[in-house]
């Protein structure tokens, strides 16, 4: 048997109905915690979407995850420390370790905000993957 999954979190217009978080008290509407349907390892990985005008509603920093937001949908901004960023579709915004963050989508976005949240930790990731292998002489499935 091989080692992968498939989920289906559907069409970015559907996230808003997932209802989730990383425990009872921080679920909220617009959050599905994916690496906790799949069988992850070294990531996490959520999607999210808030309405227009929607916000967190807290801050937050790790000490040793590191995070990487890709917006795919809607205007927002994120407060990293002391700065304000705006975000949109095609933002990716690294966020180090220790640095405070929070977010909210723009109350006139035309649409949610929408993005994944993609954590890692652990050891630090070679420029180029140095683990890998390749097979030029197998031929593609298709």
């Amino acid at each position: 048997m091989s080692d992968y999954e498939v989920l289906e979190i559907g069409a970015l217009d559907a996230w808003r109905s997932h209802y989730g978080g990383f425990d009872a008290a921080r679920s909220r509407d617009g959050r599905r915690i994916v690496d906790h349907e799949l069988a992850m390892q070294y990531l996490g990985l959520s999607a999210n979407a808030l309405e227009p005008g929607e916000e967190a509603g807290y801050w937050h920093t790790h000490a040793r995850i590191e995070e990487l937001y890709v917006f795919l949908a809607g205007t927002g901004q994120m407060g990293l420390d002391d700065e304000v960023v705006d975000v949109g579709p095609g933002s990716v915004v690294r966020v180090g370790q220790d640095v405070w963050r929070t977010w909210r989508a723009h109350p006139d976005s035309e649409g949610e905000l929408r993005w994944l949240c993609i954590r890692g930790g652990g050891e630090p990731l070679p420029r180029t993957p140095d683990d890998g292998r390749r097979d030029p002489d197998r031929p593609s499935p298709w």
